[in-house]
C-alpha cells in the first residue's frame, strides 16, 4: 500500500480496491463475512467514541487537542471508514451511489424552507407544504 500518503483525493473505488487487495494478500477474505465486518465496524466505532468520552463538547478543528491526539483520532476514523468500505463491497453496495441517494432522500425529508437552523427530526416538522407541492 505504497504511495497512498503521497497524493490526495483517493476515491471510494480506489479505496475499495486497496482494501480488497489487502485482504486477498493476507488470505482474509474467508473471514470477511458481512456479519464479521459489521461487528468489527461496531468495535471501531466504540474505539472512536472512547476518544470523545468525558470531554464534553469540543470546538470544531479541535484547537485544544495535542497533535498526537488528532493523529489517534485520524487512525480511528480511518478504521471506521475502512471497515465501512469493505462491508459495502462485500455486500455488493455501491457506497458512493448509496450515499448520494441518501442525501437526495434527506433533502426531501428536510427541505431547507422548513428545516434551516432547526435540529428537529423530520417527524417533528410541518411538512404539509412540501407534500402538497406548494
Amino acid at each position: 500500500m505504497t504511495g497512498v500518503s503521497e497524493r490526495e483525493g483517493l476515491t471510494l473505488e480506489e479505496l475499495k480496491k486497496k482494501m480488497a487487495d489487502f485482504a486477498k494478500e493476507r488470505d482474509w477474505d474467508q473471514f470477511h463475512s458481512p456479519r464479521n465486518l459489521l461487528l468489527a465496524l461496531v468495535g471501531e466505532v466504540g474505539e472512536l467514541s472512547e476518544i470523545f468520552q468525558w470531554r464534553g463538547e469540543v470546538p470544531r478543528g479541535l484547537p485544544e487537542w495535542k497533535e498526537e491526539e488528532k493523529q489517534h483520532l485520524g487512525e480511528e476514523l480511518s478504521d471506521v471508514l475502512l471497515y465501512l468500505v469493505r462491508l459495502s463491497d462485500i455486500c455488493g453496495v455501491d457506497l458512493g451511489k448509496a450515499a448520494l441517494r441518501k442525501l437526495e432522500l434527506n433533502a426531501m425529508k428536510y427541505p431547507v424552507k422548513l428545516c434551516k437552523g432547526s435540529s428537529k427530526k423530520h417527524t417533528q416538522i410541518n411538512n404539509t407544504d412540501n407534500i402538497s407541492g406548494q
